[in-house]
């Protein structure tokens, strides 16, 4: 009876196996199955991607810190540029916009007494701009100015710029050379009394040196040679001087 009882009793269903496992079915693959599941992944991938692009777009619009920077008229104003910088920008531009002076106090007292040797000159005036050393004649290389009475006067400088050299040459006499914004340089020869050193900044009418001698044009007595240079070109100073 109860072999009968137990042969009547449903059986259950083994599971399956596959080489030797067993395996269920899978909760995973049933979803996969769906018709829905790829393009839903599809487009939430997509929504990702998106709002990642729309992230960095939007830090990389958003502008850099900036610095407060009071300017010469008192006012403050939202910039990245420093200070310092806008100050040395306007001091080259009024530098840059400077008109070259007399290199003397009174420029009605001295007079020109040897002027610049100009190619294009007359045989006349070429005569004229030589410098004569010993036995060797030279073209001027500026002019030399000095006082009707022979008295030193004050030399200044014509333009604003630095020092750059303060030299006792044997020959040509104490030399200061001043150089300027735009490739300019001066050099003002045959001085005394220096008042100005190597590496310092001087303004436009700074008195520099006083009119002194020198041995290469010693038969001019107390004046001051002043030449000018644009780069390593030589310029005819009166050519950029005021006219009197």
């Amino acid at each position: 009876m109860n072999e009968e009882n137990k042969n009547s009793q449903p059986r259950e269903e083994s599971p399956k196996t596959t080489q030797g496992e067993a395996t269920t079915p899978s909760s995973w693959k049933k979803m996969l199955s769906k018709r829905w599941v790829f393009p839903a992944a599809y487009l939430a991938a997509a929504a990702i991607i998106l709002t990642l692009v729309w992230v960095y777009q939007d830090a990389s619009q958003k502008p850099l810190n900036k610095q407060e920077v009071v300017t010469q008229s008192g006012e403050t104003n939202q910039t990245g540029t420093a200070a310092s910088g806008q100050k040395e920008e306007a001091v080259e531009v009024v530098a840059n916009a400077q008109n070259m002076i007399w290199p003397t106090a009174d420029s009605a007292q001295v007079s020109v007494v040897k002027p610049f040797f100009d190619a294009n000159a007359s045989a006349e005036q070429h005569e004229q701009a030589m410098v004569q050393y010993n036995d060797t004649f030279t073209p001027n290389l500026g002019v030399d100015l000095a006082r009707k009475d022979e008295k030193t006067f004050d030399v200044l400088a014509v333009l604003d710029g630095k020092v750059t050299r303060v030299e006792d040459h044997p020959v040509n006499g104490t030399v200061v050379e001043i150089s300027h914004a735009g490739d300019l340089k001066t050099v003002y020869q045959s001085l005394s009394n220096v008042k100005v050193e190597q590496g310092k900044e001087v303004k436009q009418g700074d008195t520099i040196a006083s009119a002194g001698r020198s041995e290469l044009e010693k038969d001019l007595g107390i004046h001051v040679h002043f030449e000018v240079y644009e780069g390593e070109n030589l310029i005819n100073p009166m050519e950029i001087l005021p006219k009197n």
